[in-house]
């Protein structure tokens, strides 16, 4: 108990209270029924366990396994290239259209940094047919795309061995 100069000696100070309770700090009785079915919704996903898509893949590396969805934007059994030496300026439109002449042409993906959106210099173009892919890589390989000249080089993924479906 704190005592205050010329007020009620041995009364307990309060702090105040500055804008609206925290559902999590008012008891089920102070709680209007909007606030008790939200904190209800959000402690009953909380507590709900991660479902596993079917078809996720589980990658590998650096000691640590993970599932990786990202993997599932692309055609199954598809024939990949690999895009070095891209430059900032490139995007996903900007590489498929260096591609979009050959007719198995499926899906192209500048990867980017997460924290910056810079590119990390690199992508991927997907093709169905493995003669397009081949075409591409002799054609395209060493032209102009953006302010750069691009290295084609077969993405090796599928060869690591690390990826295991799931379901």
């Amino acid at each position: 108990m704190l005592a205050i100069p010329g007020g009620m000696a041995g009364a307990p100070l309060v702090q105040p209270t500055i804008g609206p309770a925290m559902p999590s700090a008012l008891k089920a009785s102070q709680m209007t029924a909007a606030q008790a079915a939200a904190v209800g919704a959000v402690m009953s996903s909380k507590s709900s366990a991660p479902q596993k898509a079917a078809g996720t893949l589980l990658r590998k590396a650096s000691g640590k396994i993970w599932r990786d969805p990202t993997l599932d934007d692309w055609p199954k059994d598809d024939y990949r290239l690999f895009c070095g030496d891209l430059g900032n300026e490139v995007t996903d439109d900007l590489l498929a259209n260096a591609f979009r002449k050959y007719s198995s042409f499926q899906k192209a993906k500048v990867i980017r940094d997460k924290r910056t959106g810079k590119t990390k210099g690199y992508g991927f173009v997907s093709f169905s047919a493995p003669e397009d892919m081949v075409a591409a890589l002799r054609d395209v390989n060493g032209r102009y795309v953006g302010n750069r000249p691009v290295r084609l080089k077969k993405s090796s993924w599928k060869d690591t061995g690390q990826e295991h479906r799931l379901g």
